[in-house]
């Protein structure tokens, strides 16, 4: 399989705001955020889908994800709920998982802008806030 674009990130190939890291897993923030502190979650090994990660990437998948929104609900005790997306709709070729705060429905399903440069220096910014 082709290295996507996250495995690129978790080789250093490309640059990302890293918010944390461990053995399995890579915490960092979205180019195209839904909502400020949108983080997402990705396994180290690269699969297309989540079930298909082994059960030890999986469950360390999970508990990364339950580490960042706690993390998340931290530094956002203002939003109503710390929301999760599974959809690889995006980025096919890797599994992940989104993380964001929201305290609506509207919110929940805002659309970013794909063709907008990203804000480098606000996500920056944002991934310090959130490290863990």
């Amino acid at each position: 399989m082709k290295d996507s674009v996250f495995t690129k990130i978790i080789k250093g190939e490309i640059r990302c705001d890293k918010v944390y890291e461990d053995d399995k897993t890579i915490v960092f923030m979205d180019i195209h955020p839904i909502q400020p502190g949108h983080v997402l979650v990705v396994p180290k090994k690269q699969v297309s889908h989540f079930f298909e990660l082994p059960e030890d990437d999986y469950s360390a998948l999970m508990q990364t994800v339950k580490k960042a929104a706690a993390r998340l609900a931290e530094v956002f005790p203002h939003k109503a709920r710390i929301c999760l997306i599974v959809e690889g709709l995006d980025m096919p070729d890797h599994a992940h998982i989104k993380l964001f705060p929201a305290d609506n429905d509207e919110e929940f399903r805002r659309v970013p802008d794909m063709t907008a440069e990203p804000d480098h220096a606000a996500l920056a910014a944002m991934a310090e806030k959130l490290a863990f």
